[in-house]
């Protein structure tokens, strides 16, 4: 199994996870309905988007077929994961699916350490993010299996592991992409990107460490992390808006989406830190339908067409990414609204967002049925 075909199947699999899990969710246990987002939906995808993007950011050759195995690796502990919660939270099944899962990690991490030493000068600034993003992942998987050493912990591992995972894993993975990939949507490039995200990445990394002991353990660090964090992504949006404006608030593309993504990930810092001192918010909510769905969405309408025919990019891939990006500029604010509502507990929340992304699924396989019937946009 080879990246060509791993990639596409990722991406459909985490937009088919995501909807049914939405519409699932007022009737599924919390634990098992966030597994089945995050682990199973997001993990595999941003595994075969590292393996994809690694080579790129240290200009190497592209991935062997046998990276392909990592992110099925991750599929694998996942599923394990969630069966384990579904059955009644069975210990011996969800630290099989972490162990899976760090193996996973590590291999991946040592992957792009060897890219990293391989390669003549140095890598792009965004690979680091993708190796902090490994480290926090492993530490919360690892995370699991302290809890049954010492289950008398086991509410605070919980937040580590739930906070590593959300802002550590996910959210320096999506944001140092974003960094690079909303200029490649737009057209236009960002000469002060790999700067920026080398002066954003101890800010970035240090908040959610900060956040995660904070959550676990002394809450006033969970503020000074937010405020890290925040730091990191003012600079972001401040140079989006200043260079990609236009893009940003056009009512189709790539960009609106991706945009939409980073501006639900900054609200969920203020809501993460609101719900710590008792006001009724669900930033997991949140964090989802506002952040990961916007993001994985956008992403999809850029890269999809580079993943399903690598190489050369012609005709056909313009008018299927045209077709992915059509009617974005709405659907970001449908993923916003629906997130915040979501946030508040608001019961129409999460149907809307599951709805905005059903339409983004039933999009993609319509655009695809049309470009290869050779039909033009």
């Amino acid at each position: 199994m080879t990246r060509l075909n791993v990639l596409p199947a990722l991406v459909f699999l985490a937009l088919g996870v995501f909807t049914g899990a939405l519409f699932w969710a007022p009737h599924a246990d919390r634990a098992t309905y966030l597994h089945l987002m995050l682990a199973v939906g997001a993990m595999p995808l941003i595994f075969g988007a590292m393996s994809h993007f690694i080579p790129v950011l240290t200009r190497t050759r592209e991935a062997e077929a046998g990276i392909a195995l990592i992110p099925m690796a991750a599929l694998a502990g996942a599923a394990l994961a969630v069966a384990a919660f579904a059955l009644g939270g069975l210990a011996q099944g969800w630290q099989s699916g972490a162990g899976l899962a760090m193996a996973a990690a590590l291999a991946l991490f040592v992957w792009s350490r060897r890219r990293r030493a391989a390669m003549l000068g140095k890598p792009h600034a965004c690979l680091a993010w993708y190796e902090a993003a490994l480290a926090c992942l492993f530490v919360a998987l690892l995370s699991i299996f302290a809890a049954g050493f010492w289950p008398q912990h086991f509410p605070a591992l919980r937040r580590l592991h739930l906070h590593l995972n959300t802002l550590g894993f996910i959210g320096l993975t999506a944001l140092g992409t974003l960094a690079v990939l909303l200029p490649t949507a737009a057209g236009r490039p960002d000469a002060g990107a790999a700067l920026r995200l080398r002066q954003n990445l101890p800010w970035a990394f240090g908040g959610t460490l900060l956040i995660a002991a904070g959550a676990a353990w002394f809450a006033p660090l969970a503020w000074l992390g937010a405020a890290a964090w925040a730091l990191a992504l003012a600079r972001l949006g401040t140079a989006w808006l200043r260079l990609y404006r236009a893009e940003i608030f056009a009512p189709h593309g790539a960009a609106p989406l991706l945009a939409s993504a980073a501006a639900g990930f900054a609200l969920c810092l203020p809501a993460g830190a609101a719900a710590a001192i008792g006001v009724t918010l669900d930033p997991a909510r949140l964090f989802i339908a506002a952040f990961l769905l916007p993001l994985v969405s956008g992403a999809a309408s850029q890269l999809l067409p580079v993943w399903l025919r690598p190489g050369v990019q012609n005709a056909w891939h313009g008018d299927l990414r045209r077709r992915l990006g059509r009617h974005n500029g709405p659907r970001a604010l449908l993923y916003l609204g629906g997130g915040l509502a979501a946030g508040w507990h608001l019961e129409w929340g999460l149907p809307l967002s599951a709805a905005t992304l059903l339409w983004f699924l039933l999009q993609a396989a319509a655009s695809l049925i049309l470009v290869q019937q050779g039909k033009t946009s």
